[in-house]
């Protein structure tokens, strides 16, 4: 499965770009150097070695490439560790919340564990207390 026309949307809406300077993501506020959660277009995080290369900005082209490239990105993460069958609203949530938690948080969350098996014990509960429990910057 690939993210589908809403789900891009969906996402593109969600991270308010694109951001052609970079920002703090936990702020908002635009940054002139870098910060640990230094962000760029929509949502991408910029590492400190990648620093030199976004720090005077992007453009509109930049940003939709790199959206596009970690979109993708997240997806996979959603194709390699889901288990189950999906619908495409459903895949395109997951997407969505990999988007945000990076792939690392999502193969490790609760969300996943439920998803694949919804009889896991997690600290949540069902899968929407689990799923309501990503609303932390």
């Amino acid at each position: 499965m690939k993210v589908s026309d809403k789900g891009r949307q969906f996402i593109e809406s969600c991270e308010g770009g694109p951001h052609l300077k970079p920002y703090n993501d936990q702020t908002g506020k635009e940054i002139t150097q870098y910060v640990e959660g230094a962000t760029i277009g929509y949502g991408h995080l910029i590492s400190k070695a990648n620093w030199d290369t976004y720090k005077n900005g992007i453009t509109s082209a930049q940003a939709d490439s790199l959206f596009k490239n970690d979109l993708e990105d997240k997806a996979q993460v959603v194709r390699d560790n889901v288990k189950v069958n999906l619908t495409q609203n459903q895949f395109d949530a997951l997407a969505s919340l990999a988007y945000n938690i990076g792939k690392s948080g999502f193969a490790d969350s609760a969300v996943l564990k439920l998803i694949n098996d919804p009889k896991a014990k997690t600290p949540y509960g069902d899968l929407d207390s689990t799923w309501k429990a990503y609303n932390q910057s």
